[in-house]
């Protein structure tokens, strides 16, 4: 269920008012409404997802009960040897289906190359939704198993709620198993505050989706899908747009699924935390989609080694480990380009120190933030072009092309610029004065409304309502 789509619009409110309507039902039985909203969760989860591609919930139940099934066997067993075959054997299982449907092309476009030849037949497939999502949600759940940090989940029902919840399931947010999992269990009661502030999310991401990202994205896929006929401003112009675009799209998601979940009763991770205002590319990644940052520095980082060795080894280890970030957004050069940027830069700012910054100094955490968002800025160009000649011809075109700036992009200045600017001084305030100057939490109740009804306006008027996907979806 896309949340900017008209379907979610009447089929969420049916399905918010029965999942509480069961609490109701059994109102002597906290225990059974608890198994029965499981249930209903379940239902809705797979029969959302099944709307997309029926056949594709098989992979989904494939992979959980791969997951769930090894879990419960590494638990059991006791020698040490035995259980690392069995979780090597597990994961690698589980992560069939994302290497044949999102890899397989990819590899075998490397081979060709190399060897040479004709392609391969039977490689072009469709790729289930969010697959890279419940995938490395379910391994993660795998991982922790293994290490003890849980216990296996023995309730096939829980732990397929787990792995498949609606909200998240399409881009995140990636959940531990040891955050999600007691909330499927624990009882869930209706409870007004945490209701108000999901739709509070909800309609703030809405408003970052619609109203932001895709007018945005207009300005944004005008250039670059014809970058060698606009001049170096445009192009340059068009990639702080993309920059603040899969910003907004990807956080505006994120706050429309925590609002979700939080409607039903549950506590998702935050994504974002103003990535955009970091003084490192190393702190960049601890606000920019933080459930994976942390995913990657638990099951990957970590397990390499992390930063409890030789300095050689250290830069080693981020460097596999951004890398495997590139790999996992997509099946391209493009992205392992992008990833390996990323890890080269943290490899350089822990060489010469500059991971962290004195925010004391109000001019060098300026500079600091200017520079890594330039920095940030230009990775996203590979990550937004279809081949790496392109992200380079693109980047040469911001040097060497003169001319003016692309401006017709069927929308007044008003209407492109002042979401952009509510989103930068909502931004900058939190960051700097949060608690203060609040509008859609005001503890006036007029200034409140006034907020909702304006954002709501903004959305009505202003959005681009055509239920277009967002960005993290294909990844």
């Amino acid at each position: 269920m896309i949340f900017n789509s008209f379907q979610f619009l009447w089929l969420f409110p049916i399905i918010f008012i029965g999942y509480y309507f069961l609490q109701l039902l059994f109102p002597e039985s906290i225990r059974k409404h608890g198994r029965m909203a499981n249930v209903l969760l379940l239902v809705i989860s797979y029969g959302l997802y099944m709307q997309w591609k029926p056949v594709f919930a098989l992979v989904l139940l494939g992979v959980t009960v791969i997951t769930y099934s090894f879990a419960i066997i590494i638990e059991k067993k006791k020698a040490f040897g035995c259980k690392k075959y069995l979780i090597y054997s597990g994961i690698l299982l589980a992560l069939l289906p994302l290497l044949i449907f999102k890899y397989a092309n990819f590899v075998n476009e490397i081979l060709t190359n190399v060897v040479g030849g004709g392609n391969l037949k039977g490689l072009n497939w469709a790729i289930p939704l969010g697959i890279s999502f419940f995938t490395f949600q379910a391994i993660g759940y795998l991982w922790d198993v293994y290490y003890r940090r849980i216990r296996a989940e023995h309730n096939l029902i829980d732990y397929m709620l787990f792995v498949s919840f609606f909200p998240q399931i399409m881009s995140g947010p990636i959940s531990k198993a040891k955050d999600l999992l007691p909330q499927i269990k624990a009882e869930r009661e209706f409870d007004y505050g945490k209701a108000v502030q999901g739709l509070k999310w909800i309609l703030w991401g809405m408003f970052m989706k619609v109203v932001l990202a895709d007018r945005l994205g207009m300005y944004v896929d005008t250039v670059f899908n014809n970058y060698e006929y606009h001049s170096g401003i445009s192009c340059f112009a068009a990639s702080i747009c993309y920059t603040f675009q899969i910003y907004a799209d990807f956080a505006g998601y994120s706050l429309m699924a925590i609002g979700v979940g939080r409607l039903m009763g549950f506590e998702l991770i935050n994504n974002f935390n103003r990535p955009y205002f970091s003084v490192s590319i190393t702190e960049f990644w601890h606000r920019w989609h933080i459930s994976l940052s942390t995913w990657l520095k638990d099951y990957i980082y970590i397990p390499l080694g992390g930063s409890r060795c030789s300095k050689l080894r250290n830069y080693w280890n981020i460097f596999v480990t951004f890398l495997v970030s590139g790999i996992w957004h997509g099946a391209n050069w493009t992205f392992v380009i992008w990833g390996v940027m990323h890890g080269v830069f943290q490899i350089l700012e822990k060489a010469s120190g500059l991971q962290k910054c004195d925010r004391k100094s109000g001019v060098v955490m300026a500079s600091r933030i200017l520079v890594t968002f330039i920095l940030v800025n230009f990775a996203w160009i590979f990550f937004r072009m279809p081949t790496v000649n392109d992200a380079i011809g693109y980047i040469m075109r911001i040097f060497t092309e003169q001319g003016h700036l692309y401006s017709n992009v069927g929308v007044s200045v008003v209407v492109f610029f002042l979401p952009w600017i509510m989103l930068i001084v909502s931004e900058f305030r939190d960051e700097y004065f949060p608690g203060k100057f609040l509008l859609l939490n005001s503890k006036y109740s007029f200034i409140r409304w006034c907020s909702y009804v304006t954002l709501t306006i903004m959305i009505i008027l202003f959005g681009v309502l055509d239920s277009g996907q967002f960005i993290y979806v294909s990844f």
